[in-house]
């Protein structure tokens, strides 16, 4: 476990529901990766990178609703500007992304 925050600090943090728009190959990246389109409603649209391929092809990421943090500074990652981070839970060094149980609103906080 890591060391204990308080609700400051855990409050700081901006999870927000999306709808990813768009997905391409990623073939500049050190490790295996997909460049992600994710439409944040009212928030915009914001794009990252993620090591999701050996979980999900791109036509399976294509509208599926995903929870990220989208208070981060931009990150260059190769030739290509972070926007947000997507979450996942690690298994078996494979990256199983978090996303609601139903369709909801973009943009829509997760506390």
């Amino acid at each position: 476990m890591k060391s204990t925050i308080n609700f400051e600090d855990f409050s700081a943090v901006d999870l927000r529901v999306g709808t990813i728009i768009k997905v391409d190959d990623f073939p500049e990246a050190r490790n295996p990766a997909y460049q992600l389109t994710i439409d944040f409603g009212e928030l915009g649209v914001k794009k990252t990178s993620a090591q999701i391929t050996t979980l999900y092809t791109k036509d399976e990421l294509l509208k599926r609703q995903i929870v990220a943090v989208v208070n981060f500074p931009k990150k260059q990652v190769a030739k290509f500007m972070s926007e947000c981070l997507v979450l996942g839970a690690v298994k078996d060094k494979d990256v199983m992304l978090l996303h609601p149980e139903q369709r909801i609103k973009n943009g829509t906080s997760v506390l």
